[in-house]
């Protein structure tokens, strides 16, 4: 909470936050972390020095968010088959 605050409820599960505006280190730090779009640019960047710097460690991350994925979409999957 030292970055973000929270704004109101999103979907189920989900919350809004948004930037805090004390310093403007703190504000920057918290706009990266909120914005879906900055965030994405991060992951890929740790992901592209990862395959760099530590390959086996990377892919194992890899291969774990792959299944996760894989386990999100069945579900959502299912959920809809119910409907």
């Amino acid at each position: 909470m030292p970055f973000t605050r929270y704004k109101e409820t999103g979907g189920p599960a989900e919350v809004e936050e948004e930037a805090r505006r004390g310093s403007q280190t703190r504000h920057a730090i918290g706009e990266l972390i909120t914005c879906p779009f900055c965030m994405d640019l991060w992951i890929a960047t740790g992901f592209t020095l990862g395959m760099i710097f530590a390959l086996r460690f990377t892919r194992l991350i890899a291969m774990t968010l792959s299944v996760l994925a894989g386990a999100d979409f069945l579900q959502l999957a299912y959920a809809r088959l119910q409907q």
